[in-house]
């Protein structure tokens, strides 16, 4: 099964329009329960297929009076849209080397 259709089974859409409307950029990539933003400033991730349950994931080198800004404008978006973000930690995102694959580690709060 590929990366598009998995995303399908998720609420893609819903979540594009709480990271636009709160944060105006777009995603960058979708890839099964994971959501990244542009410039990998953090990841949202579906606790639930609907998309009322999200973990939010900031990338560790994320300044942290732009990561408490970020999080309240997508909480807040989220709330009205009939979602719930909870903060979950930091990640570390690392080209592999010699390959376009990229090793994503999680760092829970």
């Amino acid at each position: 099964m590929n990366a598009e259709s998995t995303n399908e089974l998720y609420a893609l859409e819903k979540v594009r329009f709480i990271i636009k409307d709160a944060c105006d950029i777009d995603i960058a990539y979708a890839y099964d329960d994971l959501v990244f933003s542009e410039h990998g400033l953090f990841i949202l991730q579906f606790l639930d297929k609907e998309g009322t349950e999200l973990a939010c994931w900031f990338n560790q080198d994320c300044i942290e009076q732009n990561k408490v800004a970020i999080f309240n404008s997508l909480a807040k978006t989220a709330t009205l849209n009939s979602s719930n973000i909870s903060y979950k930690g930091k990640f570390v995102m690392n080209q592999k080397e010699g390959s376009e694959e990229i090793d994503i580690k999680f760092f829970p709060n």
